[in-house]
């Protein structure tokens, strides 16, 4: 039997926000009854059929990286975090819909991450401030996960989905709005989980092209 391919995924985001109860969702199809804080990093595991129905498709192992900690920690523990970010294929960003700060701080968060590949993301900073136009320039695929959908009022909806909206647009990347505690988000054939099957493909993609250049670069 041929071995499955491995692809890694990171699942950023600030404390709290829901990056355990959403892992859980995505690998085992089933709530978190009693989520506590990572410390460090958990990895759970997802089995992905890429490019289903189609001559390409084949199985893959979607690795899924919860790493722990807060986007202002100290220098020691960012460096400590640095371990995880290598051989990265894809990136999962998760922001607490309730909690505007969180949403903002995937900015630092992408930049940590993207920062260790070993691809020049195009992403800068000066004096400070991150240039988010610059995501247009990163190679690897991210997703944007806002949790805790079921906590915002009726009549606050519109105003959080159009803020998010532009969330996306400075990523470059698809968003995903659900509730860590309702399976039925992720139903298939939902628009979420039809969104989430094309961001693996993607990782898969992105995998295969890596591979490929990195061979015609020993080979040459």
């Amino acid at each position: 039997m041929a071995s499955l391919d491995r692809v890694k995924v990171l699942v950023l985001g600030d404390s709290g926000v829901g990056k355990s109860s959403l892992v859980h969702l995505l690998c085992q199809n089933q709530v978190l009854g009693n989520p506590s804080w990572t410390v460090g990093c958990s990895v759970d595991v997802r089995v992905h059929d890429y490019r289903e129905g189609t001559p390409e498709e084949k199985t893959c192992y979607i690795e899924l990286w919860d790493v722990g900690g807060s986007v202002g920690s100290a220098s020691s523990v960012k460096s400590t975090r640095a371990v995880f970010y290598n051989s990265v294929n894809g990136i999962i960003l998760v922001h607490d819909l309730t909690n505007k700060k969180s949403s903002q701080n995937l900015y630092p968060w992408s930049l940590e991450a993207l920062s260790k590949d070993s691809s020049p993301t195009g992403i800068i900073v000066s004096n400070g401030d991150y240039d988010r136009e610059q995501f247009a320039e990163n190679s690897v695929p991210l997703l944007l996960i806002g949790t805790k959908f079921d906590q915002i009022p009726e009549n606050k909806r519109n105003d959080v989905l159009t803020r998010t909206a532009f969330l996306s647009e400075d990523f470059n990347a698809e968003e995903i709005n659900l509730d860590c505690t309702n399976p039925r988000y992720l139903a298939a054939g939902s628009s979420n989980a039809v969104k989430l099957s094309r961001f693996f493909d993607k990782m898969q993609s992105f995998t295969d092209r890596r591979r490929f250049n990195f061979k015609s670069l020993h080979y040459d």
